[in-house]
């Protein structure tokens, strides 16, 4: 299930996002999701790669012509949300090399208490986990994190498919782990949270497991 807010302005965008949120894709895969020709897709896919935001990969998949795969590269990436990286990463050098690492961590602790309470309101009165999994990705989304929940089994997997705050979070590890307690808190104390992948250490993506005890 899928339950990030459309962002998708022009056809830019559509490949971009899709390809983003779902990982490589094939000029077949985007031409089936969007609804238009497969040569339309290859048209639109050589003019990104042109301006240096898509890139193709040959993947053999055993017997048969190998299917070309298209992923973002770093100026892809950067055309989503990154909450002002240059700015941040100032403040938290400064903050880090003047006051110590101790205050970084009271900025870092003050931001997750702000953020509690910002999300706890904007939950208020919404009940039953898949209830509240919804509105959570959809005001994750908001923030740039292309968030969406998905059911397998009795187990559900939140997906965060962007950071908008992944240097940051990179330059002060302590982030994370204060979003990961957040996580907890907002979903329910009595559930199972585990993060599954993590952006920092090199996968596509945030994926957190959630089961019931």
């Amino acid at each position: 299930m899928e339950n990030y807010p459309s962002r998708l302005r022009n056809a830019a965008d559509r490949f971009l996002t899709l390809i983003k949120t779902k990982g490589p894709l094939s000029a077949a895969e985007l031409a089936s999701e969007l609804g238009i020709t497969s040569e339309g897709a290859r048209l639109q896919l050589l003019k990104l790669a042109e301006e240096g935001l898509l890139q193709a990969e040959s993947i053999s998949k055993g017997v048969g012509r190998p299917v070309q795969k298209w992923s973002l590269t770093a100026a892809g990436n950067a055309r989503f949300p990154d909450a002002h990286t240059e700015l941040t990463l100032q403040f938290i050098q400064t903050i880090k090399n003047v006051l110590g690492k101790e205050a970084l961590e009271h900025v870092v602790n003050a931001r997750e208490k702000n953020q509690f309470e910002k999300y706890s309101k904007a939950l208020d009165g919404v009940t039953g986990l898949e209830n509240r999994l919804t509105s959570f990705a959809a005001i994750r989304s908001t923030e740039g994190y292309l968030a969406e929940w998905r059911k397998e089994g009795d187990t559900y997997y939140f997906i965060e498919n962007h950071c908008p705050i992944c240097c940051a979070a990179t330059e002060c590890d302590n982030i994370c782990t204060s979003e990961m307690r957040t996580f907890v808190n907002i979903l329910g104390e009595e559930l199972n949270v585990s993060r599954m992948e993590h952006i920092i250490n090199g996968a596509r993506r945030c994926v957190y497991k959630i089961q019931a005890p």
